[in-house]
C-alpha cells in the first residue's frame, strides 16, 4: 500500500511547484515533506497531526468549484455575436448564448456576483473620459511606490488585428492577493490613506468595462522584501462568461515566482487546476500562448502593471465608440460630446480651448485633471506627453477667497476652508460664452466647469474659477459630488462670489456699467441709485433734503417776481342823504391814512422777505456743509475698511502657511510611524518565521 502511494505521488512533478507563504500571508504554505514521512506515526506525533489538521483556515479570497472545462469550448469560442452587443448601452441585456457548457472540479478565484453586474456597475460612467480618469488615478496613487509615468496607447491584437487600449505605468505593481482583491468589488486599502485618490474599490472594475467588454492585467512585484519578486495575470471577460453562460463571475488567474533566475508557477490548489486557468486565458485573451504571456511581463521590467483592454465598444453604425483617427496623439470621442463649433472656437481662442475641448478630448481633459503632478511624474498619450494645465494661467483680474464652511468645531483640530480663484478667462473681451468653475477634490478634477450662476443675459459670462473643496464628499464615479447640504451651501456662496466679481469688472472688458436688473443679480433694482450713479447711502437722506431746499428757493422766486394783490375794498351801500354830508368831511382823512398804511405795508414785506433770504442761505450752507462732512466719513470708513480687509488677507496668508507647515510636520510624522510600524511588523513576521522553522527541525530530527 505504501509502494503504490508513493508510485502516485512521483507521477507529479513538484519541480517547478512554489509557495508563496513567504510574501502572500492568506496562501495556506505548503509542507515540505521528509524523508520517511509514509512510516507509522507515534500516538504523540498522531495528536499532534490531528490538531493541526483540525485548525481552522481563512483563506483571503473565495474560490469556487464548478468553473467550464476549457478545452470543450474552444469551438464556442469561433462565434462572434452581433453588432448590438458591441454597444455599451445595449450590452446589459445578458441573454444566454447556446447550451450550458459542461463543468469539471477545478478550484479558479470568482466573484460571487452575476456576471450583468459588470454592465450595470459600469453604466455610472455616462461619459467615456471619466473612465479613462479612474485608471489615471490608480497610476498616480503609484507614485508613492516609486511610479514615474503612466502610458495611454492604442495596439492590435494579433489574434483579429482588432484595436485595444493599454495603461501601463512602472509602480509597485500587485501581489496575487493584491490583483485579486483588484478584481473584487469594493476592496480598497487607499480609503485610509490621505494622500490617494481612490477610495471605493469599484473604479477598476467600472472604468475598464466602460471602456470595453474584457480586459487582462499583468502585474509583476517586488514583494515586501523586495528579494521575493512575483508576477500575476487575471481576466475579467465579460465575453468569457457570456459565451459560457455562467451565472457568477469566474475570473481566470495564474501566478509565478522568481526563484533562482526562473520563473516558477504559483500552485494555490492543485497543478491541473493552474493549468485550467492558463488555458481560458489563452482562448479568451488576445494572446495564444504563455511565451506570449511572457513577452507582456518583459515590457514591464523590475515592476509596474499593464491594463490591456479589448473588443472595446461600438456605437450605432457599428464603429467604435473611441476615436482614435483624427489626431494620431489623442484619444477622442464621436457623437453628442463632441461639438464642430467649439472646436473651431479653440483654434481662434487658445486660452479658452480647454473649456471648449475638454469634453471629447483624452488629452485636454487630462491636462486639467489633477491640480498639482509630481514633478517627477509624466502621463503619455500615445506616444507624447500630456502637458499640464492649470487653469488659473488662463485668468486675468485675478480675485482669491477664503471660504470657511460651517461645519461642527472639534476642540484641537484645524476648521476646513477652500481657497477659491476666480477671474475673466484672458479671451473675455471677445464676449465668448465661456464660464464655470472647476472643483478639484484631493487634487482630482471633479467637477469642470461647474456653471453656478444661470442669468438670463449676459450676466456672469466669461468669469471663471479654481476651488479646491477636501471638505465635500465626491460621488462613486468621481464625476459630480455628492447632493449634500454642504455642497449646496458651497455653490450658493461661489455664485454670491460671480455676482460681485460680475458688478465689480464687467466694465474691463467692454459690459456696460450699469445696475444690475433684479433677474441678472437676484437683487431688488435701485433706479435713484443707478440714474446718479452715487453709492453712498448714508448721503441720500441729505441729498433729497438739499433738493428740496432748492425747489422751495425756486418757489419763492416765482412768487416773488408775481404781481402783488390789490386790497380788498370795502362794500359800502348807499349812504342816506343826511350822512352825505359827514361822510364828505371825513373822506380826506381816510385817504390820507388808508396811503401810511399801505407804505409800512411794504416797507414790512420788503424787511420779512429779506430776512427769508438770509434764513434760506444759512440753511443751505448747513445742509451742504453736513453733506460735504458725511461724505468725508464716508471716504475715511472706506480707507479704514481696505486697510482692514488687506489686514485680514494677511492674517488669512499667514494662517494659511501655519497649516501647511503644520500639514506638512503630521504627515512627515505619520509617515515615519508608519515605516516603524511596517518595520516592527516585518520583525516580528520573521522571528515567528524563525520560530516556526526552528520547531519543525526540531520535529524533524526528533
Amino acid at each position: 500500500m505504501e509502494q503504490e502511494t508513493r508510485n502516485k505521488i512521483s507521477d507529479y512533478d513538484l519541480s517547478d511547484v512554489t509557495d508563496d507563504s513567504s510574501d502572500d500571508e492568506d496562501i495556506q504554505p505548503q509542507v515540505v515533506l521528509p524523508l520517511n514521512f509514509l512510516d507509522p506515526l507515534t500516538p504523540e506525533e498522531r495528536a499532534l497531526v490531528q490538531k493541526q489538521l483540525s485548525a481552522p483556515t481563512q483563506p483571503s479570497f473565495r474560490v469556487a468549484n464548478n468553473v467550464p472545462n476549457v478545452k470543450e469550448t474552444v469551438e464556442d469560442s469561433k462565434f462572434v455575436p452581433g453588432n448590438k452587443s458591441k454597444q455599451f448601452w445595449n450590452a446589459g441585456e445578458f441573454e444566454a448564448e447556446g447550451n450550458h457548457v459542461e463543468t469539471v472540479t477545478c478550484n479558479m478565484d470568482r466573484l460571487r456576483v452575476n456576471p450583468q453586474f459588470l454592465h450595470s456597475n459600469a453604466t455610472s460612467h455616462k461619459w467615456a473620459l471619466g473612465a479613462f480618469a479612474e485608471l489615471l488615478d490608480n497610476a498616480l496613487d503609484e507614485v508613492c511606490n516609486g511610479a514615474t509615468y503612466v502610458h495611454i496607447d492604442v495596439i492590435k491584437s494579433k489574434k483579429d488585428r482588432s484595436k485595444m487600449l493599454l495603461v501601463e505605468d512602472n509602480g509597485g505593481g500587485m501581489s496575487p492577493d493584491m490583483l485579486r482583491q483588484c478584481m473584487s468589488l469594493g476592496y480598497s486599502l487607499k480609503s485610509t490613506q490621505e494622500n490617494t485618490i481612490g477610495h471605493y474599490g469599484n473604479g477598476f472594475k467600472t472604468s475598464t468595462m466602460r471602456l470595453g467588454a474584457d480586459v487582462i492585467v499583468f502585474s509583476r512585484c517586488r514583494g515586501k522584501d523586495g528579494r521575493s519578486p512575483t508576477q500575476s495575470v487575471g481576466m475579467l471577460s465579460r465575453t468569457f462568461l457570456k459565451r459560457t453562460n455562467q451565472d457568477e463571475i469566474v475570473v481566470p488567474m495564474i501566478d509565478y515566482k522568481k526563484e533562482g533566475g526562473r520563473w516558477n508557477m504559483i500552485v494555490r490548489s492543485s497543478p491541473d487546476d493552474w493549468r485550467h486557468n492558463l488555458d481560458t486565458l489563452l482562448i479568451w485573451s488576445p494572446y495564444s500562448s504563455e511565451e506570449e504571456l511572457f513577452k507582456e511581463f518583459d515590457l514591464i521590467e523590475d515592476q509596474g502593471t499593464r491594463v490591456v483592454i479589448f473588443n472595446l465598444w461600438q456605437d450605432d453604425k457599428g464603429e467604435l465608440e473611441l476615436d482614435f483617427d483624427t489626431d494620431r496623439y489623442d484619444i477622442q470621442i464621436k457623437g453628442a460630446n463632441r461639438d464642430e463649433k467649439k472646436i473651431e472656437m479653440a483654434r481662434n481662442y487658445p486660452n479658452s480651448s480647454h473649456f471648449l475641448t475638454y469634453s471629447h478630448s483624452l488629452r485636454s481633459y487630462a491636462a486639467i485633471l489633477y491640480l498639482r503632478v509630481p514633478p517627477c511624474f509624466r502621463i503619455i498619450l500615445r506616444g507624447r506627453d500630456v502637458d499640464h494645465h492649470n487653469i488659473v494661467n488662463d485668468m486675468m483680474y485675478k480675485q482669491e477667497q477664503i471660504y470657511r464652511p460651517v461645519t461642527d468645531s472639534v476642540k484641537g483640530q484645524s476648521q476646513p476652508f477652500a481657497n477659491v480663484i476666480i477671474g475673466f478667462v484672458k479671451d473675455a473681451k471677445s464676449h465668448i460664452d465661456v464660464q464655470g468653475f472647476c472643483l478639484y477634490h484631493k487634487n482630482r478634477l471633479i467637477n469642470p466647469f461647474l456653471r453656478v450662476w444661470n442669468a438670463a443675459g449676459s450676466g456672469g459670462r466669461g468669469i471663471i474659477g479654481v476651488i479646491e473643496a477636501d471638505f465635500v464628499k465626491p460621488a462613486h464615479d468621481k464625476q459630480g459630488f455628492e447632493h449634500t447640504e454642504a455642497f449646496d451651501r458651497l455653490k450658493k456662496r461661489i455664485c454670491v462670489y460671480q455676482k460681485k466679481y460680475w458688478a465689480e469688472y464687467r466694465c474691463k472688458i467692454g459690459y456696460a456699467q450699469g445696475n444690475f436688473n433684479a433677474q441678472e443679480s437676484g437683487q431688488p433694482s435701485n433706479k435713484s441709485a443707478s440714474d446718479s450713479g452715487d453709492n453712498d447711502n448714508c448721503a441720500q437722506p441729505i441729498a433729497k433734503k438739499v433738493k428740496r431746499v432748492f425747489q422751495e428757493l425756486d418757489a419763492g422766486d416765482d412768487r416773488q417776481k408775481a404781481p402783488e394783490p390789490l386790497p380788498k375794498r370795502r362794500d359800502y351801500t348807499q349812504p342816506p342823504e343826511s350822512q352825505v354830508a359827514s361822510s364828505k368831511i371825513n373822506h380826506t382823512q381816510d385817504h390820507s391814512n388808508a396811503g401810511e398804511e399801505i407804505e409800512k405795508l411794504k416797507k414790512e414785506n420788503l424787511e420779512l422777505r429779506e430776512k427769508l433770504r438770509k434764513f434760506e442761505g444759512v440753511k443751505v450752507a448747513d445742509l451742504m456743509s453736513e453733506l460735504q462732512n458725511v461724505k468725508d466719513r464716508n471716504n475715511v470708513m472706506e480707507t479704514s475698511l481696505k486697510q482692514t480687509q488687506q489686514k485680514m488677507e494677511e492674517f488669512d496668508k499667514e494662517q494659511e502657511s501655519l497649516i501647511d507647515l503644520f500639514s506638512e510636520e503630521r504627515y512627515r510624522r505619520d509617515q515615519e510611524e508608519e515605516n516603524l510600524r511596517m518595520q516592527l511588523k516585518d520583525a516580528s513576521r520573521t522571528i515567528e518565521d524563525l520560530v516556526n522553522k526552528l520547531k519543525q527541525q526540531e520535529k524533524f530530527s526528533i
